[in-house]
């Protein structure tokens, strides 16, 4: 019998770093060992307040990058979804303030935004044969400029708009019970992870996502719609950008047309310290969270032990090496 349990253990092994429950479980124990150090580090850390601003902060970064889960699942990129954030923003701005829209057609139109901007990028990607590096570097451009240009170089406040901070700075839970003032900005995060979790787990869509990222020519030569399907992805991940950017709009109370570009860094490193393999093919919602949670902590971590800024994005970019490394060296072994 122990025979039978030694010979099985290399093809268990195997398993569980094939599925990426090995790499979550790295991610999650890295993300562990961060709140104990750190709280020991600091008696302020694990304070009620900072909790809720690490879960704020993580918010916005965790939604843009289940955004960015999507695409890099496939095997492609998008450089783009800082300053479509932005755009998102931006057109909410339009709407609301500039239009004196009701709420619910800003948060629509932020959202469709989003849409078709993915559209656009998935069709260059598609059908114009771009590499998704470039196609979504020169959306990142065009983005950006059509947000200065539409919001005339000047940040949109939503003072006047009633309900709109509401969006990520209110508290449901904390209504119910005032123990626990929970953002709604993160039950928003949580809510867009149960229902992407379940787009790629449960539909077509999903099990295309992963199929292009594994081969994309085999599943061409089953006589699939390549073009259509990945359009698709696009286009669900800019929705996904349109609600981060809402979160970000609603948190600062403002559009701010010069803002965004460089979130898309923070976004990848959450993806790829979560387990997502940039080559594509795999990669979990779950994972996505935990790296999210861990570029958040890290942060808040070394804030508030008086790091300086340039030394937290040194930090930053050493744990995105290592995680993609490991990934290396996890794709060696199968």
């Amino acid at each position: 019998m122990s025979t039978i349990a030694t010979s099985d253990r290399p093809s268990l092994l195997a398993g569980i770093r094939s599925s990426g429950a090995y790499h979550k479980l790295l991610a999650f124990s890295g993300l562990i060992v961060l709140l104990v150090v750190f709280s020991l580090a600091s008696p302020n850390f694990l304070q009620t307040a900072n909790v809720l601003a690490i879960l704020q902060a993580t918010s916005v970064n965790g939604v843009l990058a289940i955004a960015a889960t999507i695409v890099i699942i496939t095997g492609g990129i998008d450089l783009s979804v800082g300053t479509l954030m932005t755009f998102c923003a931006v057109i909410a701005g339009v709407l609301l303030t500039n239009n004196g829209m009701p709420l619910p057609v800003g948060v629509l139109g932020a959202i469709l935004a989003g849409t078709v901007s993915g559209l656009i990028s998935g069709t260059i990607v598609a059908k114009l044969k771009v590499p998704p590096f470039i196609a979504t570097l020169g959306m990142m451009l065009i983005l950006k400029g059509l947000s200065l240009v539409i919001s005339g170089t000047k940040p949109i406040y939503f003072n006047n708009t009633p309900g709109f901070t509401q969006i990520a700075q209110g508290s449901l839970i904390g209504s119910v019970i005032p123990a626990l003032p929970v953002p709604n900005g993160v039950l928003i995060l949580f809510l867009v992870a149960i229902v992407i979790s379940f787009v790629l787990s449960k539909t077509a869509l999903g099990r295309y996502t992963f199929a292009l990222g594994s081969n994309e020519e085999a599943v061409r030569l089953s006589g699939v719609n390549v073009d259509r399907w990945k359009i698709g992805v696009y286009a669900l991940a800019g929705s996904v950008v349109g609600i981060a950017g809402l979160l970000i709009a609603s948190r600062l109370n403002s559009a701010q047309p010069a803002l965004g570009q460089g979130y898309e860094l923070d976004a990848i490193a959450a993806v790829v310290i979560g387990g997502t393999s940039l080559s594509g093919g795999r990669g979990t919602v779950l994972g996505t969270l935990i790296g999210a949670l861990i570029i958040s902590v890290l942060a808040n971590g070394l804030r508030i032990l008086s790091v300086a800024q340039e030394w937290q994005t040194v930090v930053t970019g050493l744990i995105i090496i290592l995680a993609v490394f490991a990934d290396i060296l996890r794709r060696r072994k199968l």
